[in-house]
């Protein structure tokens, strides 16, 4: 199964612990497709919500296609993505839970269909956020050394 990664939200993992992880298909509009194949897509500031019912990503960014001109997309709009409803119920689930919220990681294709990785998060302490960077500053150091 071929995978290619389109989009990271990088401070996904620096903001929270990711618990569990979904792979959603994302439905798109014609013009959407051919912009994320071309790597114009931004989930940075994307959020996911749910009503129990349906799952929605939010505030993600898909730019214009270019070539379609005047038949072009809302770059901002709302996506539905599409989950089984035993899924949908387990999120649904973990967000009522008080601290928990779902998050989108990274956009891919897998097979030439638009996938999106979301996760149910807890967010992160600011001591925790410290702690990671101590981690990554020492690991860093440790294969500065090594190279030497």
């Amino acid at each position: 199964m071929e995978k290619k990664i389109i989009a990271t939200n990088r401070k996904a993992r620096f903001e929270y612990n990711l618990l569990d992880h979904y792979e959603a298909g994302i439905v798109l509009l014609g013009t959407e497709i051919k912009s994320v194949r071309a790597r114009q897509a931004s989930i940075g500031e994307a959020y996911v919500q749910t009503d129990g019912r349906e799952v929605w990503l939010v505030n993600s960014h898909i730019s214009p296609y270019d070539p379609a001109s005047r038949m072009n997309h809302d770059p901002k709009r709302k996506r539905k993505l599409l989950l089984k409803r035993k899924e949908i119920n387990q999120l649904w689930n973990a967000v009522r839970q008080k601290g928990l919220t779902i998050v989108p990681v990274e956009i891919y294709l897998s097979n030439g269909k638009a996938k999106l990785d979301i996760a149910v998060a807890r967010g992160k302490k600011l001591y925790d956020k410290r702690r990671d960077i101590a981690e990554r500053d020492l690991k860093r150091d440790m294969e500065r050394n090594k190279k030497i």
